[in-house]
């Protein structure tokens, strides 16, 4: 017998699922897999245009851009199934799935593929619940649903079941049933087996997201429903005799449980903080579902609050201490979710924690649990000693070394190496969402986003841009003009995050307005070097604001290029000499000037932002620049500067005075 080697026919029978601007593709296997065991799919998507357009447009559909994500993957996938997310509304998709093998590349032909068309709505029809039993029998069941209530003009259709064994050979293994009515009748059974299943409504704009799943089993050989009923209330008399005791041993199991500081779930939650692929907990038809998947329930017993520290957007921001019998107490921060709060409220907040739940990593801040059973709901995280970043370097203006702020910053981008790695997209990376603890570990924080979609905030931070709030200073000009955000979008705000570690918390772009800001990177200006700054280190952040994306480095390239600038410390010695005037018109009078353009002393600190020795210069007598010049570390001491690292920052800054002095040719 000879063995016919040859690609792998097309996929069958694909099925969309849609939520939001989220679909679930899944498919079945091809008929001929070509001989081979190695088989995989690649799926490709194509934007074909506003949903209301005709159906003739589809042959103008082009390709979709790197917006678009794919959970696990987009090509070798392996299982039949994948997530799409990052879909416009209102817009028509088709997908093409192929199938492949290790001889479909020296085909001539393109793999056999199949079709799906998708349109994303914002009008589909809710999910459908109270799926139920009404009959069942050795090999069929009766199923019942109650009919989702729209909130649009739009009518049911009909309705899509699907059911599938729950174990077996055929688990897994999706059937699909249609009916007009809120009713159907699954038959061909296997008696006595348990089986999963799902249903969908569809209107006029497309198919609603499946139901939650449900578990029903057919009956075993010689059992009527009526024996069923009987032997249910049986039980049912009996279960009543003990009610009493059955409740006991739950508060009994409970209470030990917390003790040990444990959860039903530990197993799953290990899972999810260990995951590749960051999943999206808006994906989630119960966003509860969510927060029990990668958080840990935490006993409000064993958490005191001492003090309040700040205001978050939902509540009040706490340090406490959390002690879990059997591990060792711990201070932590504490976020609060006040009185009041709506639904939503509740699911945007709880949103973070289920997101920092799946990341573990030592410059990630790391989420210690939930507590969602008493009130006020609360989300426990590490606590950080220095709080955030930008504060923290402004209140310690020159006192850390070159290579302390490379070591920080090399901890950023090891943090967002790790969540792009993950798929995962920050869009608010700034130095007051890094937090600091006391051995000067920089951890990523603020993963909520629920400022995005804000409609009406008093922060000049954020502007108002397509429907979202986006902070400006901080943000790619893709980002801003079409909100594409990406792991290149978040590169350019590290850069701008560099720039406000090596300026100590200066704020970027100073007192322009976001719309100057805007215009001023339209026409490719680009913040000059801060004072003292290494050249290479404003190199990179130059390449991080690179207008094209695909120019951007990456953050594995980041993390490369600080690890060789701190193996090798003389490459940090090399700063300009100053900062190079602005090409931008709209910065004349916003820029610090640089020292050649400095006419007094007072001129002079603020260049250098000492400004706040100003009067103790003046007072000591050193009026011009010609005496600051000839200043030594004692006259700092009689001026009055103690701290080492602002007398060392004063003395660079005299040490350039004294070149620009000697050799002022040097200022052309």
């Amino acid at each position: 017998m000879v063995l016919v080697l040859g690609p792998p026919s097309a996929p069958r029978l694909p099925v969309s699922q849609l939520n939001d601007t989220t679909v679930t593709l899944e498919w079945s296997e091809p008929v001929e897999r070509g001989g081979r065991g190695d088989l995989t799919y690649r799926v490709l998507c194509f934007n074909c245009g506003p949903a209301s357009t005709s159906k003739g447009l589809v042959s103008s559909c082009s390709p979709c851009d790197d917006s678009i994500l794919y959970r696990p993957m987009q090509r070798s996938l392996t299982q039949r199934r994948v997530n799409i997310w990052g879909l416009r509304p209102q817009t028509k998709y088709m997908f093409t799935i192929q199938s492949l093998n290790g001889v479909s590349a020296a085909s001539q032909s393109e793999p056999a593929s199949v079709r799906i068309n998708v349109t994303i709505s914002r009008d589909v029809p809710p999910p459908v619940s109270g799926l139920r039993r009404a009959e069942v029998s050795e090999n069929t069941l009766s199923m019942e649903w109650t009919a989702p209530v729209l909130q649009n003009q739009h009518q049911i259709l009909d309705y899509e079941l699907r059911y599938c064994r729950k174990d077996g050979e055929e688990a897994g293994q999706w059937q699909y049933v249609s009916s007009r009515s809120s009713s159907v009748v699954l038959m061909g059974l296997q008696k006595a087996t348990q089986y999963q299943v799902q249903v969908r409504a569809r209107s006029q704009v497309g198919y609603g997201p499946f139901s939650a799943m449900r578990s029903f089993s057919t009956l075993p050989d010689g059992t009527t429903s009526s024996q069923l009923v009987l032997t249910s209330v049986l039980v049912s008399l009996v279960i009543l005799l003990l009610v009493a005791t059955t409740i006991t041993m739950v508060i009994c199991y409970r209470r030990k449980r917390r003790r040990r500081g444990g959860s039903d779930k530990t197993g799953h939650y290990q899972m999810g903080q260990t995951m590749k692929v960051y999943i999206d907990p808006f994906t989630y038809e119960d966003p509860n579902e969510a927060v029990r998947e990668f958080t840990k329930e935490i006993d409000a017993a064993f958490v005191k609050i001492e003090e309040v520290i700040g205001a978050g957007e939902f509540g009040e921001v706490c340090r406490g201490r959390l002690r879990v019998p059997g591990r060792k107490e711990n201070y932590v921060a504490i976020k609060t979710l006040k009185g009041g709060y709506t639904e939503k409220q509740r699911r945007d907040f709880l949103s973070e924690a289920s997101i920092m739940g799946q990341f573990q990593h030592p410059n990630i801040i790391h989420l210690e649990g939930v507590i969602t059973t008493s009130c006020p709901v609360m989300i426990l995280t590490e606590f950080m000693e220095n709080g955030a970043l930008d504060s923290f370097l402004r209140m310690n203006d020159g006192q850390f070394t070159t290579i302390q702020l490379v070591g920080m910053l090399r901890g950023m981008a090891a943090g967002m190496k790790y969540l792009s790695d993950m798929s995962f997209v920050h869009r608010d990376l700034a130095a007051r969402n890094i937090l600091v603890n006391s051995n000067l570990v920089c951890k990523v924080s603020d993963f909520g986003l629920s400022r995005f979609l804000k409609e009406n905030s008093s922060d000049p931070t954020y502007t108002s841009s397509l429907g979202g709030k986006i902070p400006i200073r901080w943000t790619a000009p893709e980002a801003i003009a079409y909100r594409k955000f990406t792991s290149a979008s978040d590169v350019w705000s590290y850069g701008i995050v560099m720039w406000e570690v090596m300026s100590y918390g200066e704020r970027p772009y100073w007192d322009m307005s976001n719309q100057d800001v805007i215009n001023a990177i339209e026409q490719d200006y680009r913040l000059p070097p801060p004072p003292d700054c290494p050249a290479s280190l404003h190199a990179l952040m130059l390449d991080c604001w690179q207008k094209e994306r695909a120019d951007r480095p990456r953050f594995c390239d980041i993390v490369a290029s600080l690890d060789r600038l701190i193996r090798n410390p003389a490459s940090l010695k090399a700063t300009h000499l100053e900062a190079p005037s602005p090409s931008h018109p709209l910065l004349d009078q916003r820029v610090p000037p640089p020292l050649s353009a400095c006419g007094s002393v007072s001129e002079w600190l603020r260049a250098i932002k000492m400004e706040r020795y100003e009067q103790n210069f003046l007072q000591a007598g050193f009026t011009s620049l010609d005496v600051v010049s000839q200043l030594n570390t004692e006259d700092l001491l009689r001026v009055g500067v103690t701290l080492a690292g602002h007398q060392k920052k004063i003395l660079s800054s005299i040490q350039t005075l004294r070149i620009h002095k000697a050799t002022p040719t040097l200022l052309y």
